[in-house]
Order: structure tokens, then C-alpha cells, then sequence
């Protein structure tokens, strides 16, 4: 299997090569993107290709339902680089419909192991808009459900230490939602989604 990767690596490098001879050269020598993006680990949502990115222009973290836990070392050290080592100053929180992990917190029993706790927060949102979002078997309810999570999720970045001190320290740092549609390929931004200082 992974003589496979290398040699799909070797294929594409090559076109690449072909096409733009000092891309890999330029791309090595500074990284420089401008957005950090959360997003979800489902495989159908690669940041830089739904966002017409190149490799370099999007730093990115993801992890399953792109939930923020405010103890989420791994995700509050990519946030700290990206904004204070980086410079970056647009942060994108991007869930998408159809999300496994939402899904997986609607249902009723449990099982899906250590995934339970992660997707906890997304659980007590739908407690907590129950009235809401009716039936969670429903399709535009679990969608809804996304949109919620993706929004408290932006919350939670926005009070964050490293957002509140940039803020305080005068960085136009921006945080937004936004949620991809998996049946239309098109990025929708959240309203009222976003926090600015």
C-alpha cells in the first residue's frame, strides 16, 4: 500500500515539475499562508482543494466533527503558531453537511468508543436546542446541528487566551464560520458566525 502513495507522489511531483519547474523550490523556502482553518478529518474535505488553495497558502488542523475543546492542547499549539508565529490573522471554522461525527452524536445509543467524548459538546447542543431542532433523525435537522457546532466552535476559539490577547494587543484577528455542502461543492459562509476584536 504505500509503494502506492509513493508512486501516485512520484506521478504528480513529476506533472508538477513539468508544469512549473520552480514550484517546489519557491513553495520550500517561506510558509506564509493566510487563513488557519479547523476543519472536520473526513477525507471529503480537504481545505486547500474545495478552497482553491495552493499547498502553502492555508495552515491547517482537523479533527473529527472540527469540534474545539478548550483543552485541546494539540489544537490551541496550532492556533498559537498560526497566529503568533505566523501572523496569521483570518481563522476559518469549517464544518460541513453530512458530517459523520455530527451524525454519530444524534444517535441514540452510544458505542462509536473514545469518539464519545469528543463529540460530547456536539451532544449537548442538540440538548440544548432540542426544541429547535425537533427530530435529529431528520436530515435538515442534523444540518442545523453542523451549523450550531461549527458556530460554538468559533466561540470557543474566539475566547481562547491567544484570540483575547491578540485582540487586546491590538491584532485584527478574525474569526469566521462556515460550512461546505458535500452534494454542491460550494463553501457557504455562516451569518452572525463571525467575531472580530
Amino acid at each position: 500500500m504505500p509503494e502506492e502513495l509513493i508512486r501516485r507522489n512520484r506521478e504528480w511531483a513529476g506533472k508538477v515539475h513539468d508544469d512549473a519547474p520552480e514550484y517546489f523550490e519557491e513553495l520550500s523556502k517561506l510558509q506564509q499562508p493566510d487563513y488557519f482553518w479547523i476543519g472536520c478529518a473526513d477525507a471529503r474535505v480537504p481545505a486547500n482543494v474545495i478552497t482553491g488553495l495552493q499547498p502553502g497558502e492555508v495552515f491547517v488542523h482537523r479533527n473529527v466533527a472540527n469540534v474545539v475543546h478548550s483543552s485541546d492542547l494539540n489544537l490551541l499549539s496550532a492556533l498559537d503558531f498560526a497566529i503568533n508565529g505566523l501572523g496569521i490573522r483570518k481563522v476559518i471554522v469549517c464544518g460541513h453537511y453530512g458530517c459523520g461525527g455530527v451524525n454519530a452524536a444524534c444517535e441514540h445509543g452510544h458505542g462509536h468508543g473514545l469518539v464519545e467524548h469528543w463529540i460530547e459538546p456536539i451532544r449537548a447542543l442538540a440538548r440544548a436546542h432540542q426544541k429547535d431542532l425537533g427530530d435529529l433523525s431528520s436530515e435538515a435537522a442534523r444540518d442545523k446541528l453542523v451549523e450550531l457546532n461549527v458556530r460554538a466552535s468559533v466561540n470557543r476559539i474566539a475566547d481562547t487566551p491567544i484570540v483575547q490577547e491578540a485582540w487586546e494587543n491590538g491584532e485584527s484577528v478574525a474569526v469566521h464560520g462556515m460550512v461546505y455542502s458535500l452534494r454542491e461543492g460550494y463553501l457557504y459562509l455562516l451569518e452572525n458566525s463571525s467575531r472580530t476584536a
